[in-house]
């Protein structure tokens, strides 16, 4: 399944990235301000784009990338190298988010989908991103964080897996059920009449 307007990144397969994040991350670890403030600057559009896509709120989320990187700040000495270093900013940056949202009794509002909507000009994109959002914004919302760190900010499984602290297994059932569940709603995105 595609989502529109999903542009997965894909990873460097020379390790670049996450050489530089690892350097900078070392720096922050040492306390070097202008470390934390280039890592801010690496990871702030990456993580409001994703934060404001599950929050739906622009303030909301800025509070949570500036919690995630003062996490960040505090515990960098701690970072073991398990895995990489996005993984673990973005891992910081979900688990921030549900806490807020929860504290906050925070949910996406959202149109209730009540039955399965068929675009009239199944070419619109603008209107069928609109329809998969509103679709996402029904999904209880572990499966929603699944596919959004899945489709959108393009990790595996197993980074997903990291990022969420739950088994491989327990991410896969959450996008399969996430994906059952947009199938209902969106027919012509999944290729079915």
């Amino acid at each position: 399944m595609h989502l529109p307007g999903a542009k997965p990144t894909a990873p460097d397969p020379a390790g670049a990235d996450d050489a530089h994040d690892l350097a900078l991350l070392r720096r922050v670890a040492a306390a070097d301000r202008s470390a934390l403030e280039e890592l801010y600057t690496r990871y702030h559009r990456r993580l409001a784009r994703f934060l404001t896509r599950v929050t739906l709120r622009y303030e909301l989320a800025e509070e949570i990338i500036n919690d995630t990187l003062w996490i960040v700040w505090q515990s960098a000495g701690e970072f073991r190298g398990a895995s990489r270093v996005s993984t673990w900013i973005v891992g910081i940056a979900y688990r921030r988010a549900l806490k807020t949202m929860r504290h906050a009794s925070v949910r996406p509002h959202a149109t209730a989908l009540d039955e399965p909507v068929e675009l009239e000009d199944p070419a619109d994109e603008v209107a069928r991103r609109e329809l998969v959002e509103r679709a996402l914004a029904t999904l209880p919302l572990e499966q929603r964080l699944v596919l959004e760190l899945t489709y959108y900010l393009g990790h595996s499984c197993e980074e997903i897996a990291a990022i969420t602290d739950c088994p491989v297994n327990t991410v896969k059932t959450r996008m399969f059920h996430a994906r059952r569940k947009l199938r209902q709603w969106l027919p012509d995105l999944s290729g079915q009449p």
